[in-house]
């Protein structure tokens, strides 16, 4: 009784650590761009909300998708077409990298969702491929050369986006908002049913629960996400090309997520913004960046087998049981 009193009395405390500590995050985040580079920054949002929609899939689902550069560049494609070629305005395109990405996702989530591990992997690593192929080939995408130029506009006709800190607190806007419906999601019953699956699959089937529309659902949503971090690069950075829908792309989340922590909500932010960093900061040496982030995954991956904050939320878990 002790143990459980002491265990329970010190969640709260934990939450309120979590509040404070967000608290200051958001707060550096406000005043980094007057510190660092806007455009490394605006990087590690959009890539951090795209690891965050990743997770979502994985962290809380179990299912591993090979797959969700597609969703991350064929938003970029949407949006940068809609924005250049048709006028539209710079949400509108977001919006219309969203649902292109949402539609992408129930397409795909339906070809791939019955099966499971390596099977359901592989399937979403083939559809990703052909929708490359086909980036490669549409008229639209302009093949190799990709969609470039693309307008940053006037965001609801009033706010100008071609300042570097007007658009690095829109992004930030937009990541802070993509993260919150991600934890809405997680910590509604329809993440709790997620959790469940991801635990125990045949169990949560037994007590009646439809397990493909649950992971169908969680798919679509997780696709819809990166759309919105890959709809919103393209208006950061102006253009939208094949690197954002090859496989590497996909393998590049994945270490983000796996860096910082799979089914943590502030892990793949933390891996996404080291990848980004690393990738950026080691440019300039000789030694090739891929082999350093490479060497700095596999230490990771030996000495924090959870992820960073996946180990340091360990740690705090522990306390407790110590103490009591």
């Amino acid at each position: 009784m002790a143990i459980g009193t002491e265990a329970v009395a010190e969640q709260p405390k934990l939450r309120i650590t979590g509040l404070i500590l967000g608290a200051v995050a958001i707060a550096g985040l406000l005043i980094a761009p007057f510190y660092f580079y806007t455009g490394i920054l605006m990087s590690m949002l959009c890539f951090a909300l795209f690891a965050c929609a990743f997770n979502l899939l994985i962290g809380y689902v179990g299912l591993l998708s090979f797959g969700h550069a597609a969703f991350f560049g064929g938003a970029a494609y949407f949006t940068a077409h809609a924005v250049k070629v048709w006028g539209w305005e710079p949400l509108a395109g977001i919006l219309l990298g969203v649902a292109g990405a949402a539609v992408m996702g129930l397409v795909m989530g339906l070809l791939a969702i019955r099966r499971q591990g390596i099977y359901f992997a592989m399937i979403t690593l083939a559809l990703s491929q052909m929708f490359f192929f086909l980036c490669l080939q549409a008229p639209f995408t302009h093949g190799e050369d990709g969609i470039q130029g693309v307008p940053r506009g006037h965001l609801l006709g009033l706010i100008d986006l071609s300042d570097q800190y007007t658009m690095y607190y829109v992004t930030l806007a937009i990541f802070l908002v993509g993260l919150l419906l991600i934890w809405r999601i997680v910590n509604s019953p329809f993440g709790n049913i997620l959790k469940a699956i991801r635990e125990n699959e045949k169990r949560a089937v037994s007590l009646g629960y439809r397990v493909d529309r649950y992971k169908l659902g969680a798919f679509v949503m997780s696709a819809a996400l990166a759309g919105l971090a890959g709809g919103t690069k393209a208006i950061v950075f102006q253009f939208a090309t094949l690197t954002d829908v090859t496989w590497q792309m996909s393998g590049e989340v994945i270490l983000m997520t796996l860096l910082g922590g799979i089914g943590t909500m502030i892990g793949p932010v933390v891996g996404a913004g080291l990848v980004i960093a690393l990738q950026n900061y080691l440019a300039a040496w000789d030694f090739p960046v891929t082999v350093l982030i490479g060497i700095i995954f596999v230490i990771c991956v030996l000495l924090f087998r959870r992820g960073i904050v996946g180990e340091i939320l360990e740690l705090f878990k522990r306390k407790p049981k110590r103490t009591a």
